[in-house]
């Protein structure tokens, strides 16, 4: 497979991080064993949350050095930074579904899509004015300080990080209203992208932010949430990376199920972000309705690296490895060395299934390198677009039929994989 420069390696060759190239790597002793290969699944959650949270910390930090000086340069470093940090945390994707500590919790970090038109200005002309399913579908906080939510009126002169989480969060119990999180940051980073299917990402201007040459007004408040917003990331991200660690609320959770239920628990998130989640929301529902608004990073086009690196967590899981942003590895027992055990040409067979899956990652990747975004490729009548997204999904698909294999193969019952409508009923998308 060729070699690519990834966003983080990108960021080391700069010198912003450093690649030690050092392994943690469990002790040859350890016995592999149902248990021993549970225990090390959540040593890599710890490791791959924490680097979440490191990246997001670094992130608030490129965030108020342009709040301190608003200039494109320090914009294009805050975006920079925003795109480093997916890295790690769309490797830890993998462990939704089958943790329900991570399932409860992730809508604050990662919910998309979003109407945008709750936080800040839009477009009329791409946007709309309105929406049937959504009263607050421009209320635009940062232009009002109050609003009227389930028929209360809420005090939003000062905009805080209590206030996005604890009112303005899926108000009114609509998903659309995501006002925290990695794409509520993206949003004010880079604003809408009005391109469609064509090439070109958001272009908000860093004098959106500067209160002496203020673009589109109320400059001050859109400072304010972008602050408070970040903070709240880093916040979410940082209850996360604890609750892996010893004695945390998701290791401990994980720790008191039997060996077995912990091997579910893997399998049930390897299969179910691939097939339901991955495949089908994330990827094959945009190529069927071509629609760019189904594209998961859509305000930055950095689509093609998140599906990456969320099939990257899958094969992390499966291998027992993950790479850390200084470089370094966590290596250990794995579900791949219980399965040799088990049915040797079916770990080969696992393998090569992931290998595929990244290869067809790698190819979206590549075209994005050429202009050709994800919203590119599923533009209708862009065939050689289309057909390499729908290569992505096609490698999913029969990676999660092997995947249940495995399930049966370790005498595994009761897993119940997501599924998606795109995938098992396509004519009811329509």
């Amino acid at each position: 497979m060729k070699k690519v420069l990834t966003p983080i390696a990108a960021l080391v060759a700069a010198g912003l991080l450093t690649a030690c190239g050092t392994q943690s790597v469990k002790s040859d002793d350890t016995v592999l064993t149902a248990s021993s290969v549970v225990d090390h699944y959540a040593d890599i959650a710890e490791a791959a949350y924490g680097d979440s949270f490191t990246t997001a910390q670094t992130l608030q930090s490129s965030i108020d050095t342009f709040l301190e000086e608003p200039t494109e340069a320090n914009l294009q470093a805050a975006k920079d930074a925003w795109i480093a940090a997916r890295v790690p945390y769309q490797q830890t994707e993998v462990y939704r579904f089958g943790n329900a500590v991570v399932d409860d919790w992730e809508g604050k970090v990662n919910a998309w899509p979003l109407d945008e038109g709750l936080i800040d200005y839009v477009s009329e002309s791409s946007y709309g004015s309105e929406s049937d399913l959504n009263p607050l579908y421009t209320a635009n906080v940062v232009a009002n300080s109050s609003l009227v939510i389930g028929g209360k009126t809420v005090d939003a002169r000062t905009i805080t990080p209590e206030l996005i989480s604890d009112s303005l969060q899926e108000a009114d119990g609509i998903e659309a209203n995501v006002a925290s999180g990695y794409h509520a940051i993206e949003f004010l980073l880079w604003g809408q992208d009005l391109y469609g299917t064509k090439p070109g990402a958001g272009e908000r201007p860093a004098s959106d932010y500067d209160l002496d040459n203020c673009s589109n007004g109320n400059c001050d408040r859109r400072r304010q949430y972008l602050a408070a917003v970040t903070a709240l990331l880093v916040s979410d991200l940082e209850y996360m990376a604890d609750a892996w660690k010893d004695g945390g609320e998701a290791r401990t959770a994980l720790e008191e199920q039997s060996p077995e239920e912990g091997l579910s628990t893997m399998l049930t998130g390897m299969g179910s972000l691939a097939y339901g989640e991955l495949g089908g929301e994330r990827t094959k529902l945009g190529l069927m309705l071509h629609d760019p608004e189904e594209e998961h990073d859509c305000f930055s086009d950095n689509t093609h690296w998140s599906h990456y690196y969320d099939a990257k967590g899958i094969k992390n899981v499966y291998l027992g490895e993950y790479q850390r942003v200084d470089g370094s590895w966590v290596k250990g027992p794995s579900l791949s060395a219980l399965v040799a055990e088990q049915d040797p040409a079916l770990d080969v067979e696992m393998k090569a299934d992931l290998n595929v899956t990244e290869t067809a990652g790698q190819a979206m990747v590549d075209a994005a390198k050429q202009g050709q975004t994800f919203d590119v490729l599923i533009a209708m009548n862009n065939r050689a677009g289309n057909a390499l997204v729908q290569n992505f999904v096609d490698s999913l698909v029969d990676q999660t039929r092997t995947t249940e294999e495995v399930i049966r193969a370790l005498n595994l019952e009761g897993i119940a994989l997501e599924g998606s409508d795109s995938l098992d009923n396509p004519s009811s998308v329509f």
